[in-house]
């Protein structure tokens, strides 16, 4: 791939997904937009991309129209999601949309360019909460994996996760080791199977503790 195009209206965003791509292939050139009225500008008059990082949640609209409006003009460009959000109502209407990967931003770069790599070898660049979601989407209600069964220490370290304290707050407000507080984080990953702070915030929303 010689050529990318970001859609993120962050620049710091924008800055490691740039980093991403140009590690991932390397000699890449790419443009960026920080809004859908540049994006489409940018679009219409420039070259086409290879890929392109799609972020959804925008000063001036979502990305899907972007995804939608590449679809239209370069088919062949491999659109990817790069957002914070993982609910279906984003998700879903992404893939529709055209979008042939989803990526969470909350991951570390080297993730992102673990999944990019994978492109080359056909394998379709999710992180591992999507590519969950778009399974249990398809599961039987009945086959539905039990809620994973926490201890009252356990459930309390998730809380103060899901609401933004680092683990030496945590570790300070429950009157524990820091070290002891990395621990209970490390064996709610290994419950709730996720990989990243963020992924862990959203089971905790969905069991209802924040």
């Amino acid at each position: 791939m010689r050529t990318g195009f970001i859609l993120e209206d962050l620049p710091e965003s924008q800055a490691w997904l740039s980093r991403a791509l140009a590690t991932s292939f390397p000699g890449i050139a790419v443009d960026t937009a920080y809004t859908l009225a540049e994006a489409r500008a940018k679009l219409a008059g420039g070259p086409r991309p290879d890929i392109a990082l799609i972020d959804l949640g925008l000063p001036d609209g979502s990305g899907v129209e972007i995804i939608e409006l590449i679809q239209r003009l370069y088919p062949t460009t491999l659109c990817v999601v790069a957002s914070i959000y993982d609910d279906d109502g984003h998700v879903f209407p992404a893939l529709r949309a055209g979008a042939r990967g989803y990526l969470l931003k909350d991951q570390p770069v080297e993730r992102i360019v673990e999944a990019l790599n994978g492109i080359a070898a056909g394998e379709p660049p999710l992180s591992p909460a999507i590519a969950r979601r778009m399974l249990a989407f398809f599961r039987p209600e009945a086959a539905a994996a039990p809620e994973a069964e926490l201890t009252g220490r356990e459930t309390e370290v998730l809380r103060f996760i899901a609401k933004g304290m680092t683990q030496a707050e945590t570790a300070r407000l429950l009157g524990i080791s820091q070290h002891t507080v990395a621990g209970y984080v490390k064996e709610l990953y290994r419950k709730l199977n996720v990989s990243s702070r963020a992924e862990a915030a959203l089971r905790a929303r969905d069991m209802g503790l924040v």
